[in-house]
């Protein structure tokens, strides 16, 4: 989305805030002997609240008010009160809403309690090379350099990125142009990103896999060679210099 004027900017600010409060309140609620369900009916009640709409179920009919998805799950989990959180799972979030007309777009993967499963480190890899990519955007630069960097980074930590998922724009609706900021470098792909523009930015960061793929259900993606997978995602307002980071207060990088 182009933000033209002060009114648009205040929309997605508002929009930004009550997703981004919503996804670290739910990382903030969720614990062992949890079931995904509960997760995603207290996220629900949240965005309820802010007198936002949850995004998947608005746009796609997404069975949950987030996506919620649990260890070899990568991305599109389906809240259920069949899956029960245990110590040590690595969980990921993902909160997107509509509220007076503007879209935003969050997430995060993190450890349900202690980290005796060891994934604590791709978690951090994921968070930090976010923080990288979306600190090299500004107007003018390449789509392609920032999934060269996300995917050089990854390579440096002995990590994989997924090829197939991508952020994008986002602000009068959920995926809007650009549509693929992947994170890998497409050298045919020569946009570049654009000052005063909202897009989400999003890392999937690999252990084993480079390919997501649906399971039966129609929405769960998992890894095409098994593994894990963390996603981190911020939606930003594009500048001349370092972006505005709108959903910042998710804190997924405390």
């Amino acid at each position: 989305m182009s933000i033209t004027k002060e009114s648009e900017l205040e929309g997605m600010k508002k929009v930004s805030e009550a997703v981004a409060l919503t996804l670290k309140q739910m990382r903030e609620y969720a614990k062992a002997g949890m079931s995904t369900k509960e997760l995603d009916e207290f996220g629900g009640k949240i965005l309820k609240a802010y007198g936002a709409k949850s995004a998947p179920y608005e746009t796609y009919g997404f069975p949950g008010y987030t996506c919620i998805s649990v260890n070899q799950e990568g991305a599109h989990g389906i809240p259920s009160n069949k899956k029960i959180l245990k110590e040590g799972d690595l969980i990921n979030i993902d909160v997107s809403a509509e509220l007076g007309g503007f879209w935003s777009d969050n997430g995060g993967s993190f450890i349900v309690g202690t980290d005796i499963n060891n994934h604590q480190a791709l978690v951090d890899s994921s968070k930090e090379i976010l923080q990288k990519a979306i600190y090299t955007i500004k107007g003018g630069v390449k789509i392609a350099d920032i999934g060269y960097l996300i995917e050089k980074e990854a390579k440096k930590r002995g990590l994989k990125v997924i090829k197939n998922l991508a952020g994008h724009g986002v602000g009068r609706s959920l995926h809007e142009k650009p549509e693929n900021i992947l994170n890998h470098r497409v050298k045919s792909n020569r946009e570049r990103f654009k000052k005063n523009t909202t897009v989400a930015i999003e890392t999937f960061i690999a252990t084993k896999s480079t390919v997501a793929v649906e399971l039966d259900d129609g929405w769960t993606l998992v890894g095409n060679k098994g593994g894990f997978i963390a996603q981190h995602e911020h939606t930003i307002l594009i500048t001349d210099e370092q972006p505005i980071i709108l959903t910042e207060s998710n804190q997924i990088w405390n």
